[in-house]
């Protein structure tokens, strides 16, 4: 950081879920955050309590004040950001729009922490697309912020290579951790004014949507690649699923099985149940199911899964039972 720049300036963050914690963090180390707007408490879980945003408590724990407004158009809120006096709004995942009057508050700049390597997957999700997508590099970037979704001037890149079994959760905390120390560098050339400005090509642009319980659905008459980039895309949340015995058997991870000739066994037939978990023929080839959870019970390991319920191979999955993704636990 250059000395007496980046220090000085007084700065509005806006987050809300556990990505935009390092980059909180790194900000409150290096600025003097003036102001941490996050989105209203809610409820979560099966007794529905009401609970603030991971950012909310990052926010306490560091002593900064807090916001949680229902909305940022409202004249009260913007006067409240405004009498802060920002020279820079950061955001990171905050999960709404900002609109323009909030967008005009710093002296600086108002800018954005992706998880991708913009213009490709601009939108809610770009972590599962990019795994949905079989990417082998995904990565950060820092940008401007303007009315339009995710496609701002860009100041600063960084590529992330993505590990061939890693799940969203695991790539997601990463790219948070890139993130953070992304933006300090864009801080201080922000600070310095020497932060370059590089507009994206709106014709290579890709969007990836928000994430629906109902996207965790497995398609057995899908290749096997794509079966588990699903599992890996929809881990955490709202983790991959499909049916059972008549019930829902959620996936927590899988792997395509080397040499998994599926011969004439139909989509979603049980080909193994062994020690190694339970082998599952797809479109063309099979997935080795290594994590499982039947509805009402606890993750296991397959092959513990396999023992526990006596599975046989030749037991078929596949479908989506009535109300699935209706009961899926957030």
């Amino acid at each position: 950081m250059s000395p007496g720049g980046a220090q000085a300036l007084r700065v509005i963050f806006l987050g809300t879920p556990a990505f935009a914690i390092p980059s909180l963090r790194a900000l409150a180390r290096a600025t003097a955050v003036v102001a941490v707007v996050t989105q209203p408490d809610r409820p979560a879980g099966r007794g529905r309590r009401l609970t603030s945003p991971p950012v909310a408590e990052a926010a306490r724990a560091l002593g900064l004040p807090l916001l949680q407004p229902a909305t940022l158009r409202s004249a009260d809120t913007v006067a409240a950001l405004a009498a802060t006096g920002p020279d820079l709004l950061v955001a990171a995942a905050y999960g709404r729009l900002i609109p323009r009057a909030v967008l005009d508050l710093p002296r600086l700049a108002s800018v954005n922490v992706h998880p991708s390597l913009l213009p490709a997957f601009r939108g809610a999700s770009p972590v599962q697309a990019a795994l949905l997508d079989g990417a082998a590099t995904t990565g950060v970037t820092i940008m401007h912020l303007t009315d339009e979704l995710d496609a701002g001037d860009i100041i600063l890149q960084r590529e992330v290579a993505i590990g061939p079994e890693e799940t969203a959760g695991e790539l997601e905390a990463r790219l948070a951790e890139v993130g953070a120390e992304l933006l300090l560098e864009a801080v201080d050339l922000l600070a310095a004014g020497r932060a370059p400005r590089r507009p994206q090509d709106d014709a290579r642009a890709t969007y990836a949507g928000k994430i629906a319980k109902t996207d965790g659905a497995l398609d057995w008459t899908r290749p096997a690649r794509e079966i588990v980039n699903r599992v890996r895309a929809m881990n955490p949340w709202p983790c991959a699923y499909t049916t059972w015995r008549g019930g829902t058997l959620r996936v927590w991870r899988a792997s395509v099985e080397d040499g998994g000739a599926v011969g004439p066994a139909a989509p979603g037939t049980v080909l193994r149940a062994d020690a190694g978990g339970m082998v599952v023929a797809a479109a063309d080839g099979a997935v080795r199911l290594l994590e499982v959870q039947r509805s009402g019970g606890r993750r296991l390991p397959a092959a513990e899964f396999v023992r526990g319920h006596r599975v046989r191979v030749g037991e078929r999955l596949g479908g989506v039972p009535p109300g699935a993704g209706d009961n899926m636990v957030e």
